[in-house]
């Protein structure tokens, strides 16, 4: 059964893509009026998605000039005080600055330090500049937080894949061991967050977090999901990455505005007591951070949520030593991405042989997983090229037809149209700016408004070609399934 649903998000993908090409030679009258309605369906769904897109940036805004301290002394006194924040850093050769600035960052936070266990989660197969780079951290930063510790995950555990999910279930095993059960603290007071190395919280994220554990209504079956700002190394970055960071910022805005469909993403926050009750991590997947989500929501038959914080943590936009090879890295994480398409088949395995999931629960899910990685593979090749096939592949008789002539002319009012979506995108971005650097000048801010005009092949080249490469490599198994891939971090 499992192998049935790894089989068919790349079979339904590659059937619409091919079948659209077969049929705009056959019968290309067919293929016109399907691109016309798909493109009108995107136009209406980009307006929808826009209104919740500058909804959530309003929040994001407003939260970020927020005292969430003074609130939770306010309004949630002789409860916060006992919330213990465990946050987990795994970690790889990631530079010493890249690690040393997070740290900085992170200590800053308004939030008391003492109420914090720290965890720098190694992978023993990163070797002895690693373990040393971790003490200089320790030695450095160790004595401002509650605890800190250093876990070691060790290589070629059986059952495992060498990638974030195995090393964070072995650090908060050896946390739990540690330190919460000597030191007997309640796992019902305690929030996980699991951040990237290159990740560095607001100041006020954790006081934002602890109110939101306190004030939601089931804190105990809710995943906390920031929102991620590409912009630590922005000045630095290629237009593309910049593009790619700030569209997969965009689309975690738009879904804050609809949290029913939120599944957790990159950088995030849940509760500790849950984990020893799902086994932890999944240790045989990539896509450790959307799989958590699910293995709760199934294990809690349905009763999960994910809440939106509308609160920033900054992070790297893709990097490498050159330009192609920074493309070849934005192709590669966003492959890695897309591989979240393993899921599907996990959580339809599950939903079969379940039957004490809802079936709102199970038809809900089904086809949100399946829609999204769907559209992600196929979208951005049928409005930006396909609405030229009929034209280009159709008889004589076709292309003297009214349906050619206006073929082009109404594709093209539509995208120009949902066009207003990317200037929208474009203003969002320039305000999101960090800090502008030493020699940053007004051009340079037009040329970060004008860089957009490359969304289109950024779609379609560090989007659905991607997708549908992780989608195919799923259907043929084996050796083409994909492993964990450390995006490389590096600071200008």
């Amino acid at each position: 059964m499992r192998r049935f649903f790894e089989i068919f998000p790349a079979a339904t993908a590659w059937t619409t893509l091919l079948g659209l090409v077969f049929l705009s030679w056959k019968l290309p009258v067919w293929v016109v009026l399907f691109i016309v309605l798909y493109d009108l369906f995107w136009l209406l769904k980009t307006v929808y998605l826009f209104f919740y897109l500058n909804q959530s940036f309003v929040k994001l805004r407003r939260y970020t000039k927020t005292d969430w301290l003074e609130k939770l002394k306010n309004e949630k006194s002789g409860e916060w005080e006992r919330i213990r924040h465990l946050v987990m850093f795994p970690m790889y050769k990631e530079p010493h600055e890249v690690v040393r600035q997070t740290f900085e960052s992170f200590s800053k936070t308004k939030y008391p330090l003492e109420k914090m266990i720290v965890v720098l989660a190694l992978e023993d197969r990163a070797g002895s500049d690693a373990k040393a780079l971790a003490e200089r951290i320790r030695e450095e930063f160790g004595a401002r937080f509650g605890h800190f510790l250093i876990t070691t995950h060790p290589s070629d555990l059986p059952g495992e894949i060498q990638g974030k999910g195995s090393n964070e279930t072995w650090a908060a095993r050896r946390v739990k061991e540690e330190i919460i059960d000597p030191n007997n603290i309640p796992y019902e007071d305690i929030i996980v967050s699991v951040f990237d190395i290159d990740t560095r919280p607001g100041e006020e994220y954790f006081g934002i977090l602890s109110y939101k554990f306190l004030t939601v209504e089931s804190p105990h079956r809710s995943s906390f999901q920031p929102i991620p700002l590409f912009t630590n190394n922005v000045h630095h970055v290629s237009a593309f990455a910049r593009l790619i960071g700030f569209t997969s910022t965009f689309w975690q805005l738009m879904q804050q505005g609809r949290p029913e469909q939120l599944v957790t993403f990159s950088s995030h926050s849940m509760p500790f007591a849950a984990l020893p009750e799902i086994g932890y991590w999944d240790t045989d997947v990539t896509s450790e951070d959307s799989r958590i989500f699910f293995q709760c929501m199934l294990h809690y038959k349905g009763d999960w949520k994910v809440e939106p914080l509308y609160y920033p943590i900054y992070m790297d936009a893709v990097t490498g030593r050159g330009f192609w090879n920074a493309l070849g890295n934005l192709y590669k994480q966003q492959r890695r991405w897309a591989w979240g398409i393993e899921n599907f088949p996990y959580v339809m395995e599950a939903f079969w042989k379940r039957k004490d999931i809802p079936g709102r629960v199970k038809r809900f899910w089904t086809w949100r997983i399946f829609d999204g990685f769907y559209s992600w593979a196929t979208s951005s090749f049928i409005i930006f090229l396909f609405g030229w096939l009929p034209n280009l592949l159709g008889d004589e008789a076709f292309r003297t037809s009214v349906f050619s002539y206006n073929l082009p002319r109404i594709t093209g009012t539509l995208v120009n149209v949902a066009s207003i979506g990317i200037v929208t995108s474009a203003v969002l971005s320039v305000l999101l700016l960090p800090p502008k650097m030493e020699g940053f000048k007004k051009r340079h801010a037009a040329l970060y408004f004008l860089q957009w005009v490359l969304t289109p092949l950024t779609f379609i080249v560090f989007g659905s070609i991607p997708a549908l490469e992780a989608q195919t490599r799923l259907m043929l198994g084996g050796r083409f399934r994909l492993g964990f891939w450390v995006t490389p971090k590096d600071i200008k």
